[in-house]
Parts: structure tokens; sequence; C-alpha cells
């Protein structure tokens, strides 16, 4: 039997993650398979992938073939790396240990890499928050200002307005007080 490692579609439309799974290269895509060995959601910034590395390991060494998507997500995991060192084993090129600690060296700086772009997407967003603070005060200054400055000739022209009143009212008083006398 045929056998592929292949991406199942689950999920609704626009937010789609996949099931990755061993199938019969003849089952439909969404359809009967033999073990699911992990999933990727590529919805994620950067895509989250769980995988069960044994078990993709085993598969590929009894000679499942991966399709391209997945191929790039083994080879990214590491699962076609330690298959590759396996195969240096089973020539005698190295020992299994040099194998597993290439394998480590390997894993720790993909590890280092991942975490240093989380870093720089977290700094980035960070960046653009402050950024976004910075100009919604800038903002709400100048519009302070403008308001105060309204406030401002609005009471300047109340206050010339009661003195103009009041300019009437001493105007008429004066009038009334001479025709008093």
């Amino acid at each position: 039997m045929a056998t592929k490692i292949r991406l199942q579609r689950h999920g609704r439309k626009n937010y789609a993650f996949y099931p990755i799974v061993i199938a019969d290269s003849r089952a439909p895509r969404d359809g009967k398979f033999i073990e699911r060995i992990g999933s990727y959601n590529p919805n994620t910034n950067p895509a989250t992938i769980t995988l069960n590395f044994e078990r993709a390991l085993y598969w590929v060494n009894c000679g499942a073939q991966p399709t391209d998507t997945v191929r790039n997500i083994l080879s990214n995991e590491g699962v076609l790396l330690m298959k590759h060192l396996q195969g240096g084993v089973k020539k005698g090129a190295f020992d299994e240990a040099e194998a597993q600690r290439r394998f480590d060296a390997w894993k720790a700086q993909k590890d280092a890499n991942v975490s240093a772009f989380k870093a720089a997407e977290n700094n980035k967003k960070e960046e653009a928050a402050k950024k976004r603070m910075e100009e919604e005060q800038a903002k709400n200054k100048a519009k302070a200002e403008i308001v105060a400055k309204k406030k401002a000739e609005l009471a300047a022209a109340a206050a010339e307005a009661e003195a103009a009143a009041n300019a009437e009212e001493t105007v008429e008083e004066a009038p009334a007080a001479e025709s008093a006398e």
C-alpha cells in the first residue's frame, strides 16, 4: 500500500487548520487515514506546529511519502535531518551519539532563531503601540489647545457683552439720576 504523509483540511472558511495524517494515497483528502501524527495551524505568527517526532520519523523510515507542504514541515521540525543522520550511522560515517549531538546542536540553533523572531515581533508590536500612543497624545494636546482657545474667545465675548450691558445700565441710570434732581 502506498502511504502518504499529508494534511487534512479542517476549520471554517478563511480560518483553516490542518491535522497531519498518514493515509493511503488513494483515500480522499479529508477521508479515512491510518494515523494522526500532528497538526499545523498557519493562522498564528509564526505558524503553530505540533508533531509526534518519533512516529513521523518511523513513517518516513517506512517509506511514506510526504506532500510538499508536509515535507517543509518535517524539514523544519528536523525529522528529515534525523533520517539523514541515521543513514550516516548505518553507513558507519559516525556513531549514534555523534548523530544525536549534531541533531541537538541544530535543534538548539533552530529554537534560538524562533525565539529571536518572536522577540523581534513583540518589540515591533510594542514600538507600534508606543508610536500610536504618542500620536494620540499629540492629537489630544492639539485638540485641547483648540478647545481652550475657543473657550477663551467665548469667555472674552461673554465678558465683553457683560461689560456692554453694564455700560448700558450705567448710561440709563445716569439720565434717570439727572431727571430726579
